[in-house]
């Protein structure tokens, strides 16, 4: 999948001094800077209220910040170009149900694609292409809640693929999925050429997808590196309430 849009900004996802207030005056970004390169997938670690949810609210112009910038390619994200840029930074929530409200799989796929103007043999190949490429070629007839929980969250990511998104952005993306269901999502990211951003508490995850990771903590990027080397300091996990799983070495690379 994907339009030819020439030669790729080298970095895809600039954030630089991103602060951002809730109503109440209480900070929940204190000035965060992070840059993605072109087809990079990054692992955004932290404990609950460090701001992750947060930061990705602002990187399509859903939420607007007090201070900083964020620019998608070259476009800087603003009211006047948040139309544009939610069509090219795509979020998959943790709740498919968020997704999933049409009466069947194929309907919630083709509903932004038909939404910005695609119809009849162009859009029925959007939507083959997006359930293809998640793994469901055959679902598109089923309704959504006759769907498990991890292939409710497949088709998730298909109705955000079908419009032909450059970044893609998952927030928690694994939260109550067994390990079957974990591990053919995993399947699905990896064989997406797309920058991915992968908003997790689940740590074996992010090594098994993303060679970077950051950790945010009070709104502060704390750590930016290799997820192999930040998940193996276990003082600079405790001092972020961040935990590895009982027994799990990440400095463990396999046979």
């Amino acid at each position: 999948m994907g339009r030819d849009r020439g030669a790729p900004p080298v970095t895809a996802l600039h954030v630089e001094g991103l602060q951002y207030a809730y109503p109440d005056g209480r900070p929940a970004l204190r000035g965060v800077d992070l840059h993605v390169a072109t087809g990079e997938r990054v692992a955004v670690l932290g404990p609950n209220g460090a701001g992750k949810t947060t930061l990705v609210l602002h990187l399509n112009g859903i939420l607007r910040p007090s201070a900083g910038e964020i620019r998608i390619g070259d476009t800087p994200v603003t009211p006047a170009t948040a139309s544009g840029i939610r069509r090219r930074v795509a979020i998959v929530f943790q709740d498919p149900d968020d997704q999933l409200f049409m009466p069947t799989v194929h309907d919630d796929v083709a509903f932004g694609p038909a939404n910005a103007g695609l119809r009849d043999a162009a859009l029925a190949e959007r939507v083959r292409d997006a359930l293809i490429a998640v793994g469901l070629p055959d679902a598109g007839g089923r309704a959504p809640h006759h769907l498990s929980l991890g292939q409710r969250r497949r088709a998730a990511v298909a109705t955000v693929l079908s419009m032909d998104p450059e970044i893609l952005v998952l927030d928690e993306p694994t939260a109550n999925l067994d390990p079957a269901a974990r591990r053919e999502l995993a399947a699905v990211l990896r064989t997406l050429e797309l920058t991915t951003l992968v908003v997790t508490h689940d740590l074996p995850y992010a090594l098994e997808l993303c060679g970077r990771s950051v950790i945010l903590d009070e709104g502060r990027v704390v750590a930016d590196g290799p997820t192999r080397e930040l998940l193996a300091d276990r003082e600079l996990l405790a001092a972020h309430r961040l935990e590895l799983p009982y027994g799990f070495d990440p400095t463990y690379a396999g046979p």
